[in-house]
């Protein structure tokens, strides 16, 4: 473990104290390591060799942000996440929104309507009553603005020392109410890739609040739900190919994880990605990029050039996703170079980006 002591003048004088983490996780074949977590290479190794052997189907095989299953003459969509951010409470939300815009914002990236969520709570023994209210009061508000309901849940005790305060699960269902099938699968050469807004504040955000980084204007998370700008695309016809938001591992990830999967290759413009002046400036302190930082009010969408300005235009209408703007588009590999994503400078010089073999920020959602 290293420690770094900085300074910075952003806006003013502060100090920061920052305790790094190995980015490459030794043994990582023989114990589960943080980075197994964090949405990069490693958390890819445990789908493809623990999990997807054992349970492998077409539903689960599919790797969306939910799994679309056939009830009757429905298509229902189905996802589940857990949430152990450390701290609980941060500017722009806590671990209660996140609970809930995190599970309906997987619903969403799968074209769906977002109707019901479980509520799966592990409270550790003397963990303040008054915090577990403003929690829960907090998940309820976030549920009536996103017009869900919990309609089911569960609470575990676990012994003082053993649960870090407060974790938290939630499953949703949602319903698929058009006729569009929204998957990798449906990813073509040609097709642009529009970014819902600026990058990178959630996790800078957390990390700002763990390390006590200042700034005059403060930092808030991006947090947010993001389905009703979703909805009003799919209600207005507009055709999506694909989309995914961009949580663990940040905008490089999901991106990467696009391009292997429908085995094409993206071109991004780094001049257009929209990084506020905050997350720029810790990032440049710290040495991290914000290509890989979680979000968790951020989404691509990759849809037919055609459709590029009706997107941007919708976007535009909705607070969180007003900052919506194109960054690049899908090509056609050459032979062997399936799978890349390259970010051109300035300059028009390409680099490629590539999977963190690391966790650069834990218990970031």
């Amino acid at each position: 473990m290293a420690e770094l002591e900085s300074k910075s003048t952003f806006t003013g004088q502060f100090t920061v104290q920052f305790t790094g983490q190995c980015p490459a996780p030794i043994n990582s074949n023989e114990r589960v390591q943080l980075a197994h977590g964090g949405g990069g290479k490693l958390t890819q190794q445990l789908i493809d060799n623990v999990f997807l052997p054992h349970f492998s189907n077409a539903a689960l095989n599919q790797q969306g942000d939910g799994a679309v299953l056939d009830v009757g003459s429905q298509k229902l969509v189905f996802s589940t996440d857990s949430y152990v951010i450390n701290p609980l409470f941060f500017p722009g939300g806590d671990i209660g929104s996140l609970s809930v815009s995190g599970t309906v914002n997987d619903l969403a990236m799968m074209g769906a309507t977002p109707k019901y969520l479980s509520l799966g709570l592990i409270i550790e023994e003397g963990f303040l009553l008054s915090d577990l209210d403003t929690v829960v009061a907090s998940i309820a508000s976030e549920a009536k603005k996103a017009g869900v309901q919990v309609v089911t849940g569960d609470t575990k005790v676990v012994d003082k020392g053993h649960g870090d305060g407060l974790y938290i699960n939630t499953a949703g269902i949602g319903v698929i109410e058009h006729n569009q099938v929204i998957t990798p699968a449906q990813i073509t050469p040609g097709d642009k890739i529009i970014l819902s807004g600026d990058i990178g504040r959630h996790g800078m955000c957390i990390l700002s609040q763990r390390e006590g980084l200042s700034f005059n204007s403060e930092l808030t998370s991006d947090v947010a739900s993001v389905h009703q700008p979703v909805l009003a695309l799919t209600s207005a016809g507009v055709v999506l190919h694909c989309m995914r938001d961009l949580t663990r591992g940040g905008l490089a990830t999901s991106l990467l994880e696009l391009a292997q999967t429908s085995a094409l290759s993206f071109t991004l413009n780094s001049d257009v990605i929209p990084v506020s002046n905050e997350v720029q400036a810790i990032g440049e302190l710290l040495g991290i990029d914000p290509l890989y930082v979680a979000n968790e009010g951020r989404f691509v969408i990759i849809a037919p050039p055609e459709q590029e300005q009706s997107i941007l235009d919708i976007l535009a209408t909705y607070d969180a996703t007003q900052g919506a703007i194109t960054i690049g588009e899908v090509v056609t590999p050459k032979p062997g170079e399936e799978g890349l994503v390259s970010i051109m400078n300035a300059y028009g010089v390409p680099r490629a980006l590539s999977m963190l073999s690391g966790e650069q920020l834990p218990r970031i959602c």
